[in-house]
């Protein structure tokens, strides 16, 4: 098999086992059912591996598969670029996604829509891959938009549950603000290029960096500014940037197995890697990198803040999601791209980890999913709770665990930056390394250390606090938790081994070395990754330096505060919550964000849809047009009426009149 064959096969494979699923899966069965869309991400994965060595030997590939449209000298094609960022964003996102297909046999085991899920999540790895194989600004579009659709398909699964309808109404429309930017980008590029092929575009980059465009009379734009911040704010929408972050927190509303696929390797981290791939743009627009930065240290403080006050275990993750997807946003506005695909990677590992960990503790607890209602899981469910240390570790940025050497890097290259903005964004991501351990370990010991707190009347507070929980039980019955069955465990043990050594192996190569070759372009004068790769003295020096610095110190205080404030002194936390007041307010009502959304744009529309209601339709065109028409057809008839009076020499009177005022019209002229 050729490797042209053998992408095509990497690509394809997901969307058969989709179709046949979705189309047959009534008839086929649940057991049929799964092993078929296993099996075609399982067939994805090993060609994702074979292609990502092909790569890493040194065999790339540009090449269009067939022309879809052709109009005039603009050529629109389905194509792929192989080359190792592609590589490894393949064998990330099909490795995870294969993980989440074999978890979901034991987590949606009792749910009547089975085989639509596993038929949805297959269509999903599928535009997730067309996405990063693509060789042109078209596919990566099909690919951005397909992974939408199928996100508010899979995040509104439960259709019955009005909480599920309104999560994915909001995923998409908060998608769309994003897409409507990201395709004036896309317009801005074939506009000034003529072309949407990455090559042809990047190959033109240096010649945009003179131009200027004029949106409005009296304003001159830097083109790569005009198009960089564009293309920035559909990632801002995909990746779940402040302000369009919104829609990722309700997106909790869908399976487990869904917050795992969506957010932690594949959707949300769409936008990072369009961002990374278009760096020969980015890297022409200092204010559009500014930008970058700026949102970015935005999300990775405050959005972790907001993991403090939560309850539910999935949104703790979520805001967790949240966070983390700022620092690899920083990591792009301050031009460290390796770096910040090095974290999308390790993330995608110890996230999808910690949301399957977390489904586990659920399926325990009978679909409860209130931390305050667990308590002592350690005993019952060794193997979840190992993993989710693991996990945990991993994500506070504790050495050797993968998130310490991809968190620390970015950290340092904000350090060594210049761009404006960075002091602000170091602020924000140190800081964020305290808050981060604070809410992850406050999760962990509430969770799983203690005594148990489930055998108290949980299911009546869950039913009133929750509605259902996520197949309809109600709260925590049916006797104690016992660990999950092994097709759960499995992927749960396979995900932690990633998230404990992918960071020492390969902090270097992608960081230091060559490891991305030319698929990304930093310019001399963003220098904050040539002075990280100046100062490094091996893995060895890093793990040293790292101890010895701030952040780690400030991740172990974060760790030291959770476990006197949930284990030592238990009383404590909710009199600060008193004490705090406002800023707690604050905090629970998530900066208010929703409110203003609900308040300004929802109730925005809907004042103006009843004023060009009662307005427009009833008095304008219906009173106006419509009725006054009539109106005044009734006026003339009326006026007329008295004109036609059936006597004979009325008309003749009328007649001559008529002719005198002719005449004398004519003889006047």
């Amino acid at each position: 098999m050729s490797m042209q064959q053998l992408y095509l096969l990497a690509a394809l494979a997901p969307l058969v086992g989709a179709i046949v699923v979705g189309l047959f899966g009534a008839r086929l069965g649940r057991s049929a059912s799964h092993w078929i869309c296993i099996l075609g991400v399982a067939i994805s994965t090993v060609a994702s591996f074979v292609v990502w060595r092909d790569v890493m030997a040194g065999h790339t590939f540009n090449g269009d598969i067939y022309t879809w449209l052709q109009t005039g000298s603009l050529k629109l094609s389905i194509g792929f670029l192989i080359d190792p960022l592609t590589a490894t964003m393949m064998l990330v996102v099909t490795f995870v996604s294969l993980m989440v297909h074999v978890y979901t046999i034991g987590y949606m085991e009792e749910d009547p829509g089975y085989t639509r899920f596993f038929s949805y999540i297959s269509l999903f790895t599928f535009s997730m891959l067309m996405l990063v194989m693509s060789n042109n600004f078209l596919q990566l579009f099909f690919g951005w938009e397909a992974v939408g659709l199928v996100s508010y398909l899979l995040i509104g699964f439960w259709y019955t549950r009005p909480t599920a309808i309104y999560a994915n109404l909001k995923a998409f429309l908060a998608n769309r603000v994003g897409d409507f930017g990201f395709i004036l980008g896309l317009g801005l590029v074939l506009a000034y290029t003529g072309t949407l092929d990455y090559a042809q575009v990047f190959a033109k980059a240096p010649a945009l960096a003179a131009m200027t465009m004029a949106p409005w009379k009296g304003a001159e734009w830097a083109l790569p500014t005009a198009i960089c911040i564009c293309l920035f704010i559909g990632a801002m929408g995909k990746s779940a940037q402040v302000p369009l972050h919104v829609w990722l927190p309700d997106s909790m509303e869908g399976p487990t197995p869904i917050s795992a696929l969506i957010h932690a390797a594949t959707m949300v981290t769409a936008g990072i890697f369009m961002v990374a791939r278009m760096s020969p743009l980015f890297e022409l627009s200092d204010t559009a990198l500014s930008f970058v930065t700026i949102i970015g240290a935005t999300g990775a403080l405050f959005m972790g803040l907001l993991g403090i006050v939560q309850n539910d275990i999935k949104r703790v993750v979520a805001y967790s999601t949240l966070s983390q997807l700022g620092y690899m946003t920083v990591a792009l506005g301050v031009s460290a791209y390796s770096a910040a695909i090095f974290h999308l990677m390790t993330h995608a590992f110890f996230k999808a980890l910690l949301f399957l960990g977390a489904g586990s503790a659920i399926i325990a607890m009978h679909h409860e999913q209130d931390i305050r209602r667990m308590g002592g899981l350690r005993k019952y469910m060794p193997i979840t709770y190992g993993t989710m240390l693991v996990g945990s570790l991993a994500l506070c940025g504790i050495p050797p665990f993968a998130g310490f050497f991809s968190k620390d890097a970015i950290i340092e290259v904000v350090h060594a930056s210049t761009v404006t903005g960075h002091t602000y964004a170091y602020f924000a991501v140190v800081a964020g390394v305290f808050v981060t351990s604070f809410y992850t370990f406050r999760m962990m010991f509430l969770a799983f250390h203690g005594a148990p707190r489930f055998d108290t009347g949980a299911g009546e507070h869950h039913d009133a606090a929750h509605g259902q929980g996520e197949h309809g039980d109600h709260g925590h019955h049916g006797g104690p938790p016992k660990e999950s069955p092994w097709v759960v465990t499995l992927p749960l043990i396979a995900l932690a081994i990633p998230s404990v050594i992918a960071g020492w192996l390969y902090v270097e190569p992608m960081l230091i070395g060559k490891y991305f070759g030319g698929s990304i372009v930093v310019r001399p004068e963003h220098p904050a990754l040539w002075a990280f790769q100046a100062e490094w003295h091996g893995v060895q020096g890093f793990i040293t330096h790292g101890v010895l610095s701030l952040p780690f110190w400030l991740a172990l205080a974060g760790i030291a505060a959770t476990w006197y404030l949930y284990l030592v002194n238990p009383a404590l936390p909710e009199r600060m919550k008193k004490g705090a007041g406002w800023l707690y307010t604050l905090l629970d009502n998530k900066y208010y964000f929703d409110r203003f959304n609900d308040w300004f744009f929802a109730g925005g529309a809907r004042s103006l849809g009843a004023f060009l209601s009662n307005v427009g339709d009833l008095r304008i065109i219906d009173g106006f047009f419509v009725n006054g028409a009539a109106r005044v057809v009734g006026w003339t008839s009326a006026l007329l009426r008295h004109l036609q009076t059936g006597y004979v020499y009325h008309y003749a009177f009328t007649m001559i009149i008529g002719l005198f005022a002719l005449l004398t019209w004519w003889v006047g002229r």
